[in-house]
């Protein structure tokens, strides 16, 4: 069986919400309460947004996908993980300052299920979403990360992002510190 990245259609929205809900927390420092948490994949992260999301024609989004032969009468295939590009100029005057590339693309959001860390789905994904941006026109992508996400830091400057300035992010109702990372396309 393997990971194959493919664009998602406006009928993944429930699996995009379901993998959403299950990853979004791997990313949040220790001191998030269940409660931010909770209201953060609500209000941002629900089967709503996600039909949202997939109707803006400034987003591509893209699900990895582990082949099980579905359709052939064997195992479905089972989602994995995603990933959302938002393009356009940023409206976060942070972000803005910090980035030099323009025209830019957001790597808004990219997660992997846990049990398929080190499999390179995360690498499958990134490479589509900057495929995506550099289809549309972007010169450089950007992404905000907490700073107490290391793993993740680790995974972006391995794929050839540089740290280039801070923003602030809001969960419930306290605001994060992230980095704000950029590359060249």
């Amino acid at each position: 069986m393997g990971v194959v990245v493919r664009r998602a259609a406006s009928a993944d929205s429930e699996v995009l919400a379901e993998v959403a809900a299950a990853t979004f927390a791997l990313a949040c420092p220790p001191h998030i309460t269940q409660r931010a948490i909770d209201t953060f994949i609500a209000e941002v992260l629900s089967q709503a947004c996600f039909d949202a999301y997939l109707a803006d024609p400034q987003r591509d989004l893209f699900l990895s996908v582990e082949d099980g032969a579905g359709g052939t009468g064997g195992t479905p295939d089972t989602v994995t993980g995603y990933a959302m590009v938002v393009h356009g100029e940023p409206t976060d005057a942070d972000v803005q300052t910090a980035i030099t590339l323009r025209p830019t693309a957001e790597l808004s959001k990219i997660y992997v299920l846990p049990d398929h860390h080190g499999a390179g789905t995360s690498r499958q994904l990134m490479g589509a979403a900057l495929e995506a941006a550099r289809d549309r026109g972007a010169v450089g992508v950007w992404l905000g990360v907490n700073q107490q996400n290391e793993r993740a830091q680790r995974f972006y400057l391995k794929s050839g992002f540089a740290r280039v300035g801070t923003k602030r992010f809001l969960v419930g109702d306290r605001y994060e510190h992230d980095y704000v990372f950029e590359r060249a396309l």
